[in-house]
């Protein structure tokens, strides 16, 4: 069964320096749905590093449950945050959402 549109919640605004938290779920897809998550429309990598094009954000996101923790956030975690859940049958992807920082 091909994923319904994940619920997304990203906080709107996060002080320099705290934690932030982005979750996202769906429970329609069958088999369970893994997640991902891009800001700015680019993947951010499971294993925590960004890519070359950004900064040294440290963070875990984990497929399995959608969630996607900043340990401590700095101005170059701003963006347009989207997450997109996978399965065997199909993908679904949530409305974008700004998080500040």
């Amino acid at each position: 069964v091909k994923p319904m549109t994940p619920r997304c919640s990203v906080p709107k605004a996060v002080p320099v320096g705290k934690s932030a938290s982005l979750h996202c779920h769906e429970n329609e897809g069958f088999p369970k749905s893994t997640y991902s998550w891009y800001r700015n429309s680019e993947p951010l990598s499971p294993d925590g590093k960004s890519s070359t094009k950004s900064h040294n954000s440290s963070y875990t996101l984990n497929p399995a449950t959608g969630t996607l923790v900043f340990h401590a956030v700095h101005k170059g975690d701003t963006g347009r945050y989207s997450c997109i859940a996978t399965n065997d049958a199909g993908f679904a992807k949530c409305e974008e959402q700004e998080m500040e920082v």
